[in-house]
C-alpha cells in the first residue's frame, strides 16, 4: 500500500511538472533526416568536384544544433529522474510533528537530522523544479533551432542542385586534373600558386599537398598561403596582404580555375556565386584561417 501511494506521489509531482507529456520537448530533432542530408551534401560535392563550403558550413551548425537539443533532453530526461527520486525520499522519511519532538524515547539528534534532511530535500526539489523549467525552454528552443537549420541545409542542396548546368559549364571549362610530378599538385594548382607568387609577397610561405587530407589538399587541389607564422592571428601589413590576395583571387579566380577561398572565418565559394559567408568557430587561429588564404582549385 505504501509503494503504491510513493508511486501516485511520485506520478502527480511529475505530472504537475509537465514532464508525464514531454512529447513536444523531447521529440527528436532529425539525426536521420541530417544523416540523409549528409549523404546528399556529400554526393553533390562528388559531382561538382569538390566540397561546397555552403553545404558543409549548414551541415556542421546543423550537427552542432542537433547534438545540443539532444544532450538537453538527456539532461531533462534525468532531471525527471531526480526529482522522482527526491519525491519517494521525503515521502519515506515522513513529515515531522510535535509529538515526535516530544516523545520520551525520542533521539533529539536522529530528530534533528530528519529535520534538517526534510529541509535540504525541499531546498533540493525547489531547485531542480526551477531548473527544469529551464532545461523545458532551453529544449525546445534548441530543438526549433535543430529543424531550422535541417530546413536550411534541405534547401542549399535543392538550390545547388539547380545550378547544376552553371557548374557542369565550369567542370568542362577546366576538366579534370590528375596530380602529378614531385609535388603531387595538379598543374592548374601549379599555375594558379605562381601566378599568386608572382603578385603576393610570401614572407611565411605556402603549404599545398597534405596525404591523407579527404579534401582538396590531400588531391592536390588546394594551398595555403600563410600571412603569419607560429599559429598567430595576422595584423598590420600581413592582414593586408590576405585581403588583397582574396580579393585579387575572387576577380582572377573564374579565369584561373579557383574553385573556392577561405579566409578570416569566411568562405567564397565561385560554383555558388553568393559572396563571402561566414563559417562556423572551428576553435582556433590556423582553423579558422585567420593566419593563411586557403585556395581550392577545379
Amino acid at each position: 500500500m505504501r509503494i503504491r501511494r510513493v508511486a501516485v506521489l511520485v506520478a502527480v509531482l511529475s505530472g504537475l511538472l509537465g514532464l508525464y507529456s514531454p512529447a513536444p520537448v523531447m521529440a527528436d530533432p532529425g539525426p536521420a533526416e541530417l544523416r540523409k542530408l549528409t549523404r546528399q551534401a556529400k554526393q553533390l560535392s562528388d559531382r561538382y568536384r569538390g566540397q561546397i563550403q555552403l553545404l558543409e558550413e549548414i551541415r556542421i551548425q546543423a550537427k552542432k544544433a542537433t547534438d545540443t537539443s539532444g544532450d538537453l533532453q538527456a539532461q531533462l530526461k534525468a532531471a525527471q529522474s531526480e526529482v522522482a527520486r527526491i519525491a519517494q525520499t521525503s515521502y519515506m522519511v515522513g513529515p515531522i510533528d510535535g509529538m515526535q519532538l516530544m516523545a520520551p524515547n525520542a533521539d533529539p539528534y536522529q530528530v534533528l537530522g530528519q529535520a534538517a534532511n526534510m529541509t535540504y530535500m525541499a531546498q533540493e526539489r525547489t531547485k531542480r523544479v526551477e531548473s527544469i523549467q529551464k532545461l523545458i525552454d532551453e529544449s525546445k528552443e534548441a530543438k526549433l533551432n535543430a529543424n531550422e537549420k535541417i530546413e536550411k541545409l534541405r534547401k542549399e542542396i535543392k538550390a545547388m542542385e539547380a545550378k547544376r548546368k552553371e557548374v557542369d559549364r565550369l567542370l568542362n571549362k577546366f576538366g579534370f586534373q590528375q596530380p602529378g610530378g614531385a609535388e603531387g599538385l595538379t598543374p592548374r594548382l601549379i599555375s594558379v600558386r605562381a601566378a599568386i607568387m608572382a603578385n603576393f609577397p610570401m614572407r611565411y610561405g605556402v603549404g599545398c599537398l597534405r596525404p591523407g587530407d579527404p579534401g582538396e589538399h590531400g588531391k592536390g587541389r588546394a594551398c595555403d598561403f600563410m600571412m603569419s607564422r607560429g599559429g598567430t592571428m595576422a595584423a598590420g601589413a600581413d592582414a593586408a596582404n590576405g585581403d588583397a590576395l582574396a580579393a585579387w583571387l575572387i576577380k582572377n579566380g573564374p579565369r584561373l580555375g579557383v574553385m573556392y577561398i577561405i579566409w578570416k572565418q569566411r568562405y567564397y565559394d565561385i560554383r555558388s556565386g553568393g559572396g563571402w559567408d561566414p563559417m562556423s568557430n572551428r576553435g582556433g587561429v590556423t582553423a579558422n584561417h585567420y593566419d593563411h588564404v586557403h585556395v581550392s582549385v577545379f
